[in-house]
């Protein structure tokens, strides 16, 4: 596929969402594909508040094993994080990285303006006095707190279904003035940011891309579409991106 390259103001806000579908190539598993974690979990149990109020030892459990998993040495930014963050280094407009993944492979691969829309897998959270706490261990009920020395109220620092994604008046701000959006590897499923495409579109100006494997539900909202590994076609689009700056900026 030929990859359009759009006609930037090079002081333009770019705007990226991305999904488990970067992670993915750095081994990570995914929620929704076949064989994914919805399909030996049921979410009703491990990712709702009501479920962590029935049985917290299962949900710390399953958590736990996650963190253990993104802390395997085998686990490591891939080729599209790495160009993401060269991306917002080089950017003169500033580039804002909205994730929905709970991983910290985006730091590791040098991005920095990151909104982990989702929560943040080493991060804990404490229901007694809301302190967050960077965290790279197993987590248990009876764990303490660190601020208020209280047990029994610690939890994982993630978005769990029913509860509100974190920092929407932000990323909402960004969407009505970014010249660019960039949808990667997300399956196009998941509210509020699967919204995020037409609440560009709906201003009236911006370009918005998909990059995916393949087409999602809503690819017809988008200006242009790049398929294929995102390991791939990310450091590709980003590096002809960069080429259409003016010499001074590059």
């Amino acid at each position: 596929m030929t990859m359009t390259i759009p006609s930037l103001d090079p002081q333009s806000l770019i705007v990226i969402l991305t999904g488990a579908g970067i992670s993915k190539e750095s081994g990570l598993d995914t929620f929704r594909c076949a064989g994914g974690i919805w399909a030996q979990y049921d979410l009703e149990d491990v990712a709702t508040p009501q479920g962590f109020l029935r049985n917290p030892q299962l949900v710390h459990g399953f958590y736990n094993g996650r963190r253990a998993g993104l802390l395997d040495k085998e686990i490591q930014p891939n080729a599209a994080h790495k160009a993401l963050a060269h991306l917002e280094q080089a950017w003169p407009g500033g580039v804002l990285l909205v994730t929905q993944n709970i991983d910290d492979l985006h730091e590791r691969g040098g991005s920095q303006n990151i909104i982990h829309m989702h929560g943040e897998l080493l991060k804990i959270r404490c229901e007694h006095c809301h302190t967050i706490t960077e965290w790279r261990e197993d987590l248990g009920l009876e764990t303490v707190c660190g601020a208020c020395q209280r047990k029994g109220g610690m939890r994982p620092h993630v978005v769990w279904f029913g509860e509100m994604p974190l920092q929407m008046a932000e990323i909402g701000e960004a969407l009505q003035k970014c010249g660019l959006f960039l949808s990667i590897g997300t399956s196009g499923h998941v509210y509020p940011a699967a919204g995020f495409v037409s609440d560009v579109q709906q201003r009236g100006h911006g370009h918005c891309i998909e990059m995916n494997l393949e087409p999602t539900a809503g690819q017809s909202l988008f200006d242009d579409h790049i398929y294929g590994l995102a390991s791939e076609v990310v450091p590709d689009f980003v590096q002809k991106l960069l080429a259409t700056l003016p010499q001074a900026c590059a």
